[in-house]
């Protein structure tokens, strides 16, 4: 299973020019806030994808989680079915790539969390100065992934 971690840039120019074949897709976007009044819509991958697992979440630090209402037991509610999404997807072969506005921060903590869990490898992603991993993101998927194993 190869991990790919982009921005929306890039993977609109991917859909343009032919989308990776036998790949599922975990897209972050933006939910609607006092900071962000014009978010974007996520990315269509309707017709491109094999699968696609859409994630509506914040980009932010644990500290100012009181500022959005959320705690840190609150925040990615979906994170226990992204990880079953996750576990199918590598199950069936496919490739996944985690996908966010700008390529750096959720999709890099998603990633770094799937090559943690699958080939203890996620620190990786943290050393790479392309990447700021969001933490939040990353602790969330992976204790959901090693959670799953005792469903």
């Amino acid at each position: 299973m190869k991990i790919d971690i982009c921005s929306r840039k890039a993977a609109e120019a991917f859909l343009e020019d032919g989308f990776p074949q036998n790949t599922a897709v975990i897209s972050f976007y933006d939910p609607p806030s006092k900071r962000m009044k014009n978010t974007l819509p996520p990315v269509d991958y309707k017709g491109k994808a094999d699968r696609v697992f859409y994630v509506q979440v914040h980009d932010i630090d644990p500290e100012i989680l009181p500022d959005y209402g959320l705690t840190v037991d609150t925040y990615l509610p979906e994170a226990d079915r992204l990880a079953d999404f996750i576990r199918k997807a590598h199950d069936d072969g496919l490739d996944i790539l985690c996908q966010c506005e700008y390529g750096q921060s959720r999709s890099a903590a998603c990633a770094a969390a799937i090559a943690e869990y699958y080939d203890h490898n996620g620190i990786e992603i943290f050393a790479d100065y392309r990447y700021y991993p969001n933490q939040l993101v990353y602790h969330k998927i992976i204790d959901a992934l090693y959670k799953g194993e005792f469903k």
